[in-house]
């Protein structure tokens, strides 16, 4: 099945798509620790889930596929470039996950103990997340120009740009699931997250929503589970 509905445009209109991945699961992911910047492996059943992407990608044409640097993602880059049969494009700085200071490393329990605010020694700012996204996307897209490309990051990372191209907050990216969207002109476009379709209007850039999804986030426990599961 396509995941991605492919709109017919002409010239200056002309759309392309994207897709973002989570990475496969780690041995931190399991264990529900907070995984942010600190470079941790795919373990086997994150292979997995890389292996089964692939099927879920199938149904829509794809020319590259490129990913953070981060060993967990580009495995996972890898992976689904074999089973695809596609270009493996260059790791990109700005798509490694959010820097959590301290925090990484610690399990939920330790975080509601010490940070119950989640406010890390060291955590790098949403602005600063937001703005380095922003710069990969308009990188890939230069670079590849009219070309449909796979991009394999991180959970926090794709969890406030989705939010910020579509203009409303989403909840919580699965281990080794996809969102796609696509750019008309300078518009955003949503299509799904976590493998399934979502209703969102097309929106320019708006790093204020992201914020947002930040500030709902302070003070609820279950984000702090929601937190170690999306880096």
């Amino acid at each position: 099945m396509a995941v991605a509905q492919k709109r017919a445009r002409s010239g200056q209109d002309r759309s392309v798509t994207f897709a973002f991945i989570r990475h496969g699961q780690t041995n931190w992911n399991r264990d529900d620790r907070l995984q942010g910047s600190s470079d941790i492996p795919l373990n086997d059943f994150g292979r997995q889930q890389a292996t089964d992407a692939i099927e879920v990608l199938a149904g829509t044409r794809w020319d590259a596929i490129v990913s953070s640097p981060l060993s967990r993602a580009r495995e996972t880059a890898e992976i689904i470039a074999a089973g695809l049969g596609i270009e493996l494009g260059p790791s990109y700085d700005e798509l490694i996950e959010r820097h959590y200071g301290d925090g990484e490393g610690a399990t939920a329990e330790i975080i509601a103990e010490r940070w119950p605010d989640h406010q890390y020694p060291g955590l790098e700012s949403l602005d600063s997340v937001i703005a380095r996204a922003k710069v990969a996307l308009d990188k890939i897209a230069s670079e590849y120009g009219s070309k449909n490309v796979i991009i394999v990051c991180h959970g926090s990372l794709i969890r406030y740009t989705l939010a910020s191209l579509a203009g409303r907050p989403f909840d919580s990216i699965r281990n080794g699931s996809v969102a796609t969207f696509e750019r008309v002109g300078a518009e955003w476009r949503v299509l799904t997250v976590n493998d399934e379709p979502v209703e969102a209007e097309a929106v320019e850039y708006e790093p204020a929503v992201a914020e947002a999804v930040e500030d709902q986030s302070v003070g609820h426990e279950p984000v702090v589970a929601l937190e170690n599961r999306s880096a």
